[in-house]
């Protein structure tokens, strides 16, 4: 049996899908970009104000299954230009532990929805 997950303190889906399914104790998340949850505007000042969005709108689809990023197991990482790489990675570890943290693959894609520089989708159990 599955549960949508849904939060107004995350970026409303811009298509059919949900912002997250919990089915027993995993979670999947959809992919999240950096849609400012209130006003619908694009965060795309700096790849690192970018990514921070991103993460900051995972926490709320996590904290609203009553996970944390310590439940998640595991991160897909779709970034427009590997060269984006380190900054993307500075933000992204400022939220899990070096000896916890998830596994994980960063992939550079062509282009992401609405042409943002980021998206990433977790993985989390309970």
């Amino acid at each position: 049996m599955k549960k949508i997950i849904s939060t107004t303190k995350a970026p409303a889906p811009i298509g059919p899908y949900n912002q997250a399914v919990l089915s027993g104790n995993t979670l999947y998340t959809s992919g999240q970009i950096a849609l400012h949850p209130e006003t619908g505007v694009l965060i795309l000042d700096d790849i690192a104000t970018e990514t921070k969005q991103v993460m900051e709108n995972m926490k709320a689809v996590l904290t609203a299954a009553d996970m944390t990023f310590e439940n998640v197991v595991k991160t897909s990482i779709f970034i427009s230009d590997m060269n984006n790489f380190a900054e993307i990675n500075a933000v992204y570890s400022q939220y899990f532990d070096n000896d916890t943290a998830p596994a994980r693959e960063t992939v550079e894609v062509a282009n992401l929805p609405k042409f943002v520089n980021v998206e990433i989708s977790m993985i989390a159990i309970k």
